[in-house]
């Protein structure tokens, strides 16, 4: 008789007896983007541990966000605002600030393609959100993963597992959402455009922009000082020449490290309370409407200043706004390559490709203090 009682206490003790028909359904979630990662390699250095994030967390009984528990402890780096400047770090160690430097115009392209950011955030408010979810939401246009973690986590942290998915999913799914946009937006003879190659700059004036840009963005815009900071520290120590180490350090096992941790965190938000509701779908329809418009506002002003330019500017670099580094730029010098063979975009479109990830940024910095 013993023996029976105690075998029906492990069995009240067991996942299978407390799991819910909702937790099964996230948990099917959480492999679809496993799937998503590893057979389709969409964006799988971050889908797979937010995906296999989603499935801990949708476990009963684990205790894993509990106080104590081993991802509550992964989610304080998120809570405490480390990891996503520990990732913008490795970002900008990786980053060539080159032909931003050789052609600033292109900053403007960067700029333009915030316009889904803002454009999202009204419309967002107008279906009932509150302002901070709003602002939440409308980062989704940026295109840039860990700007909308960081800012969500500040501003709305309940709602940060629908919006890093939608925020990463739209900048796994780059390649299919920006041609047809790119295409509607834009003449053939528009696409077919050579642009001139894109001079060297002089290492000290590599040098010198992370250190003014930093001081610039921060006194213009002090809320966005952990983002911009440590993207120029991260890209100081690339271009510094002194520091390779460092350098080296930040660019791959500091980054990996942080995006495991972050990573799961992210998905340990996925819970089914959270994800399952009516929001959640919202948020994936405003996230997508966010980033066409950002593309939108990219290539429209890539029109005017192709005008003002006398046919010199290929207007469809103003797609790479967006700060989905490089893939957005990739997109771009491939549907070039597809009406002109002999075009060359890619390094053309790196200029307003990195000024989207600084922009990305000043606008979560905006965003924050108007809260």
């Amino acid at each position: 008789m013993a023996i029976l009682q105690l075998f029906e206490r492990f069995l009240m003790s067991t996942g299978f007896t407390s799991i819910t028909w909702q937790e099964i359904l996230m948990i099917c979630v959480g492999c679809l983007l496993l799937y998503l990662a590893i057979v389709k390699k969409f964006e799988p250095l971050l889908l797979l541990p937010i995906g296999f994030g989603a499935v801990l967390v949708n476990l009963p009984l684990t205790g894993l966000m509990d106080d104590g528990g081993l991802i509550r402890y992964f989610y304080f780096g998120i809570e405490a605002g480390i990891f996503p400047p520990l990732i913008f770090l490795g970002i900008g160690a990786m980053t060539d600030f080159g032909p931003l430097l050789s052609k600033p115009q292109t900053f403007l392209l960067g700029a333009a393609a915030q316009l889904g950011i803002f454009i999202t955030l009204l419309g967002a408010k107008a279906m009932g959100f509150t302002f901070a979810e709003a602002c939440s939401i409308g980062i989704i246009g940026g295109a840039d993963g860990p700007t909308a973690i960081y800012l969500t986590s500040k501003l709305a942290d309940h709602l940060l597992g629908p919006i890093a998915v939608a925020a990463y999913s739209y900048m796994a799914l780059v390649p299919i959402i920006q041609p047809p946009i790119i295409k509607l937006l834009t003449t053939k003879k528009e696409r077919m455009i050579v642009m001139s190659e894109v001079k060297p700059v002089p290492q000290k004036i590599k040098v010198l922009f992370p250190i003014i840009m930093t001081i610039i963005a921060s006194l213009l815009v002090p809320a966005a000082a952990p983002l911009i900071g440590m993207l120029m520290l991260g890209n100081l120590l690339r271009e510094a020449g002194v520091v390779d180490r460092l350098s080296k350090t930040a660019q791959n096992e500091l980054i990996n490290i942080v995006t495991i941790f972050l990573a799961t965190a992210v998905g340990s938000k996925m819970s089914a309370e959270h994800f399952l509701t009516l929001s959640t779908i919202k948020i994936l329809v405003l996230g997508c409407i966010a980033f066409s418009i950002g593309t939108a506002g990219g290539v429209l002003l890539g029109k005017l200043m192709c005008v003002l330019s006398k046919g010199k500017i290929n207007p469809m670099i103003g797609a790479a706004g967006v700060s989905a580094v490089p893939m957005a730029a990739r997109v771009v010098q491939k549907v070039g390559q597809k009406e002109n063979p002999s075009n060359f975009l890619l390094m053309n479109a790196m200029g307003p490709n990195v000024a989207g990830v600084i922009g990305s940024a000043v606008a979560a910095g905006i965003l924050l203090s108007l809260n």
